[in-house]
């Protein structure tokens, strides 16, 4: 999977996703995505970190994973963000995203 999408990079410290963030919106869904992001838009405004918080908890659910092992890394107050997933596979983590991609297409 990673030699295809840059938005998802295979570390030893874990699973990091680049996600591009459009808070303020009607719902909170995956959108789309290009070679250097997926797009997320979410129901929350970006005041005191709300955006931020529910992005986690909707990648928690959408990955089924629990929301402790999900943090943003870099861009908090940023639409560009890097999301590190902790104490999940390569193997999890790709057939997951490959469903959600193929919802999306």
């Amino acid at each position: 999977m990673n030699t295809y999408y840059k938005f998802i990079n295979f570390t030893n410290d874990g699973i990091i996703l680049k996600v591009k963030l459009v808070p303020n919106s009607s719902v909170s869904k995956i959108v789309d995505y290009t070679d250097d992001y997926i797009r997320i838009k979410i129901s929350s405004p970006p005041l005191e970190n709300r955006a931020n918080k529910e992005l986690i908890a909707f990648l928690s659910k959408v990955f089924d994973i629990n929301k402790s092992k999900i943090s943003i890394i870099s861009g908090e107050k940023s639409k560009l963000k890097k999301v590190i997933f902790k104490e999940i596979t390569k193997e999890e983590i790709s057939q997951k995203l490959l469903f959600v991609i193929d919802s999306i297409t």
